[in-house]
């Protein structure tokens, strides 16, 4: 028997044309990325290095290099699923207002949502970044250069490399929060997708949206920070990919 989607979220997606979807690592399991906190999470087996420890000391340099490539492969070989490919329907379909997402894993960029309706508020894999210049290259061969010498690769101007992405201690863009919280005061819907919704200042983008009075969707495997707010208007869970999926499809029928 074939499965239905749910006819609420269906009709909330029906009804908008400003959608704000916030996505967390429970969106990129099925693309063989690791969740961080699962019994199977990345930061069970190793926490990352924080960035005043990165920029003050060579051998937490070379530690968080080992990290970061140690997950690369993984990242380098993922390819977005459903729930990636859904959204960007969404924004053929000219219903998207913007993309916020957790995640470092560039999938929304490679499945084809578009780089003004994406923002990527905890940085990505698909580049390296100097930290003093803050020039932006591709990562494969930087990769490489680590693994051969296990040394951490330098910038021309001098400046440390490391992976673009936000680091603990790292402040996020304050570029990249003020294009979130912008979209959060337009939107006329919510979705948060596979996001436990408990790191800040990331979980308060789709908080501000729903404190307007417009409708919030969680849909989750699992429990998350939002399930008793009184501003969420609908709460599903299970697989993501299957349920969001299936509402998009019947909403652009």
């Amino acid at each position: 028997m074939a499965e239905l989607p749910d006819s609420r979220l269906v009709q909330f997606l029906k009804d908008s044309s400003k959608i704000l979807i916030f996505t967390g690592a429970g969106i990129s399991t099925g693309s063989g990325i690791p969740d961080y906190r699962g019994p199977h999470g990345i930061w069970t087996k190793r926490m990352p290095i924080n960035y005043q420890e990165f920029m003050t000391s060579e051998d937490a340099r070379i530690k968080y290099w080992e990290y970061k490539s140690e997950s690369w492969e993984n990242y380098r070989t993922a390819k977005p699923n459903r729930v990636h490919k859904e959204i960007v329907k969404l924004e053929l379909a000219h219903k998207l207002l913007m993309v916020v997402t957790q995640n470092i894993d560039g999938l929304h960029k490679l499945a084809g949502t578009s780089e003004e309706l994406l923002v990527e508020l905890h940085g990505t894999m698909s580049a390296v970044e100097c930290q003093k210049c803050r020039k932006r290259n591709a990562p494969d061969s930087y990769y490489e250069y680590f693994k051969k010498k296990r040394k951490v690769p330098l910038c021309e101007c001098g400046g440390y490399i490391k992976p673009a992405t936000i680091s603990f201690g790292q402040n996020l863009r304050e570029k990249d929060l003020e294009r979130a919280f912008n979209a959060a005061a337009e939107a006329d819907l919510v979705i948060s997708l596979g996001s436990t919704l408990s790191v800040t200042p990331a979980s308060a983008v789709p908080l501000r949206a729903a404190e307007r009075g417009v409708p919030y969707v969680i849909v989750n495997r699992g429990i998350t920070e939002h399930d008793r707010l009184r501003a969420l208007r609908l709460r599903l869970d299970g697989d993501v990919e299957t349920l969001f999926a299936l509402a998009v499809k019947s909403a652009l029928a």
